[in-house]
């Protein structure tokens, strides 16, 4: 009894504390709501199960709103619930139980005089809790106590107290903490046996309909995005998003200034610092300001920059104190962004000269950690460009500074490296720079020091018997910029050589590091794809290219796989193949099978091809169209192959459109290379020739042909269209056989030959021959739509079409009309069945060349896939068009307007 007679009853609840303290009122007042306060719906209503359950924890950063919503929620229910700030926590447990008896009594809880009351500042009576638990237990409405600030509750032995009350108190007590950390209660077990009420800091955060709300109770409406971006930068944090608003009412422009306000020059700043910073301890605070210059810190990288090894026990509990720190999973951290604005500028105030070095530490770490993107970005915020283009080009990502997602970051980047250091990986770098820009003025000088030095370099190393992958890197990005360099100078056998070093040294550098730079490699065959393009080995060309476009779908070499598709494109269409060069340019500026409408075509050598086939098909305004596009002043074309195919796709529209004087000088500036391009001169020749024919100069114009173009195909056919215009049959012929001799080329080369061996045929008065070769030639070219031969045949033709063999070819293609026949007038009158499924892109794709009388392993080869999946696109398509054929499939096509 002696508890008992210490914590007797008294005959009224007394009015001071153990200390002999009155109490102070403000401690069981529940806070007032400012006129702006925002009461969120979906937080009062999980509140609500706070009434369900024996405990409710409101865990949350200083300013996160957890007061106020608590308190707005308390008062909702009439006044039942007793309310305690835990502010005398520290003044000993005697004098906190105290104040929550005491609260229990303001709020209407009868307790008895028999509970008693403790006696001393330091310590209470176990009889009394005891006595208090049995009391509540008995209760039929539960007592709700709401205790504000527990965070200040930091004697373990206290919060035992409180868990024994809450638990033998059973259903007569419903305890609402609200912190800023996660009470000492046995949390676990109520967990377990749910029942706890948990609104956790993440859950505090505002919506952007929330933070919407809340501005405009501000007087402030701003567009959704940029109540979006304000949300993303406080991290929903109410305390942030209130003193913003605050601020932003006496500004003259709002909307600006929530856009661009500096954190540590607002109200914000004396919070943070105040109510988070000094509140920590000496080393915890230089932690924080130190790594106020990540994005985001992992206890090794942070001891990196304090040298201490402390970090992991500082960020763990500043994450679990709530204390502006996240955890972002796997021991990584960051700062709220705020918390870490104010922090940057506090760091710079009070320490200045340090950040610099901080910013070379972490590169330092960071660069052995494989964090590239990081690396690079201390690195540069430290001045230590020799650090970053190391780092650039030891991790083979030279590359990105031509392709991929990164492109303009990386050279944005680089663009503010100075002019020294000098090393071979800062020469590196500035010349990859340059040659990006198609400056080979300021980048190849840059490229052979770094080439030199390298060497130098490698020689030494092996004299020593070093492993050095970090040389090896370094040694393959130097290739690549080889290779680029050959390709924008037109010298291909500089190409080959870079590419023989760069497979040697390909085995010699790490295979993770290609596999995660794929466009490394991919470059380095696209470069080596045009200047073998350039130098007329289409085969070899086709090689490399198609090698890119098949190895995978990387956003890293996306760039790089539509413009090897222009590059075959270009090889087709230089082969005479217009039909295949449209389908590669057109895949140049969308994906396979694509639903939609085509993207328009922009700059780069696919809307050359493009025009080039317009001409062709006599579509003059969308070849001008398309060559506008094509080459756009802002984009540059890069290397000889591009400008010499700007040149002849620009004389050839010129021609078809009359202006042969444009024409010629179009054609007559000269593509600065190393090494002529045979198929260049040639097809710059044959567009000259054409403008002298039109303009009544033949002679000119075999003159011309007679330079070393033999063995190309158009030169051939225009030198025999010169021939004849001059008189000369019998050379004519020669050189026509000689086209035949050649082989591999399309219908844009032997439809022109046959209708000169038609013109022929009828100056020979050998009319038969020439109305079969004049079938002949349209039978070919409508299947690729070819116009343009025809108009430029001459006048000798235009009777023929209307005769009534040839009308019936031409009409409705080349000449106006609509194309009739018998099994067309019955297709009319019998409806053909609808198909059972629609049919794919690539199905009709497929369908369009069994129409040619392509072989599988042709389709197979002109699509660039298997001939199982051209097999298989077969049959797919059998079954939707209810056939069992190749011919009754391309017939059925035909009847449903497919083809």
């Amino acid at each position: 009894m002696s508890a008992l007679d210490e914590n007797g009853p008294a005959p009224r609840p007394p009015a001071a504390d153990p200390r002999g303290d009155p109490f102070l009122r403000t401690q069981f007042a529940i806070p007032t709501r400012p006129g702006t306060f925002l009461r969120r719906n979906r937080l009062a209503e999980h509140l609500d199960e706070a009434l369900l359950t024996p405990l409710t924890v409101v865990d949350g950063a200083a300013g996160a709103g957890k007061t106020l919503l608590v308190a707005d929620w308390a008062a909702t229910l009439g006044g039942h619930v007793a309310w305690l700030t835990a502010q005398v926590a520290d003044k000993g447990g005697g004098t906190f139980w105290a104040y929550l008896l005491h609260a229990l009594r303001l709020s209407g809880v009868p307790l008895s005089t028999d509970v008693g009351f403790p006696a001393e500042a330091g310590r209470v009576d176990d009889g009394l809790l005891t006595r208090l638990a049995a009391e509540l237990s008995s209760r039929d409405v539960p007592a709700t106590l709401v205790i504000d600030e527990f965070d200040r509750v930091t004697d373990p032995e206290t919060a035992d107290q409180l868990a024994f009350v809450l638990q033998h108190a059973g259903h007569g007590m419903r305890l609402i903490l609200v912190t800023r950390t996660e009470p000492l209660l046995p949390l676990h077990r109520y967990r377990t046996a749910g029942a706890i009420t948990e609104i956790r800091n993440a859950e505090l955060a505002f919506t952007p309909d929330e933070a919407a709300s809340l501005l405009t109770l501000h007087g402030l409406h701003l567009p959704a995005g940029d109540v979006r971006a304000l949300v993303e930068r406080t991290r929903g944090w109410a305390a942030g998003l209130r003193l913003c608003a605050l601020a932003a009412q006496g500004e003259t422009d709002p909307q600006m200034f929530l856009k661009e306000f500096e954190a540590d020059r607002t109200t914000i700043a004396d919070f943070l610092l105040a109510e988070v910073l000094e509140r920590q301890g000496d080393e915890t605070q230089d932690l924080l300001l130190r790594v106020s210059i990540l994005e985001r810190v992992c206890p090794d990288l942070a001891d990196a920059l304090t040298g201490r090894s402390d970090a992991e026990r500082i960020l763990s509990g500043l994450h679990r104190e709530n204390a502006f720190v996240e955890h972002l999973g796997h021991a990584w951290f960051r700062l709220h962004p705020l918390f870490g604005e104010i922090l940057h500028a506090h760091l710079r105030a009070r320490c200045p000269g340090l950040e610099a070095e901080l910013h070379r530490r972490a590169a330092l770490w960071l660069r052995s950690s494989g964090s590239l993107d990081e690396t690079l970005g201390h690195a540069a915020a430290a001045d230590d460009w020799e650090a970053a283009a190391d780092a650039l080009v030891g991790d083979l990502a030279i590359g990105e500074i031509f392709t991929g997602l990164n492109s303009d970051g990386r050279d944005e980047l680089f663009s503010r490296m100075g002019p020294q250091p000098m090393s071979p990986a800062t020469d590196l770098v500035r010349a990859a720079r340059d040659l990006s820009r198609c400056d080979v003025e300021r980048g190849l000088p840059r490229l052979a020091r770094a080439a030199s030095t390298l060497a130098r370099q490698s020689e030494s190393a092996e004299d020593r018997g070093d492993d050095a992958p970090g040389l090896a890197a370094a040694r393959l990005s130097c290739a690549l910029l080889e290779a680029l360099a050959a390709r924008l100078t037109g010298s291909p056998g500089r190409a080959e050589s870079a590419a023989r070093a760069a497979e040697i040294l390909r085995r010699e550098v790490p295979g993770r590091r290609l596999e995660e730079h794929p466009e490394l490699v991919a470059l380095l065959l696209t470069h080596l794809g045009s200047t073998r393009l350039w130098a007329g080995r289409f085969g070899a060309a086709r090689e490399a290219l198609t090698a890119v476009v098949d190895s995978g779908r990387e956003p890293s070499t996306a760039q790089l796989r539509e413009e090897c598709l222009g590059h075959l494109a270009l090889i087709d269409y230089l082969r005479g193949w217009p039909d295949r060069a449209e389908r590669e340019a057109l895949a140049a500026v969308t994906t396979t099978d694509r639903r939609g409408p085509a993207p328009a075509p922009g700059p780069g050598l696919g809307s050359l091809v493009l025009a080039a086939v317009a001409v062709d098909r006599d579509e003059l305004d969308r070849a001008q169209v398309l060559l506008d596009a094509a080459i756009d002043a802002r984009h540059p074309l890069p290397d000889p192959v591009a400008q010499a195919g700007r040149a002849i796709v620009t004389g050839r529209v010129l021609v078809a459109r009359g202006e042969t004087r444009a024409a010629l000088e179009a054609v007559d500036g000269p593509v600065r290379a190393d090494t002529a391009s045979p198929w260049a001169g040639a097809h710059t020749a044959s567009v000259a020739a054409a403008a002298h024919l039109a303009e009544g100069r033949p002679e000119l114009a075999v003159e011309l042909l007679r330079e070393d173009f033999g063995h190309e195909p158009v030169c051939l056919v225009e030198a025999a269209q010169a021939e004849l215009a001059v008189g000369r049959t019998g050379a004519a012929v020669d050189l026509l056989d000689r086209v035949r001799q050649e082989g591999h080329v399309g219908p844009a080369v032997t439809v022109r030959a046959t209708l000169v061996r038609a013109q022929v045929a009828g100056e020979a008065g050998d009319l038969a021959t020439q109305r079969r070769l004049v079938a002949q030639a349209l039978r070919e070219a409508r299947r690729e739509r070819l116009r343009r031969p025809f108009r430029e045949a001459g006048p000798w033709l235009r009777p023929l079409l209307g005769t009534v063999p040839l009308r019936g070819l031409a009409e409705g293609w080349l000449t106006p009309g609509t194309p009739s026949s018998a099994g067309a007038a019955r297709a009319e009158e019998q409806p053909p069945l609808p198909v059972v499924e629609e049919l794919s892109g690539r199905e009709r794709d497929v369908l369009r060349r069994l129409a040619q009388m392509m072989s599988t392993q042709e389709i197979a080869t002109d699509l660039y896939v298997s001939v199982n999946t051209v097999k298989t696109h077969l049959k797919s398509a059998y079954r939707k068009l209810g056939v069992n054929r190749r011919h009754d499939a391309v017939r059925r096509a035909r009847e449903l307007g497919l083809l």
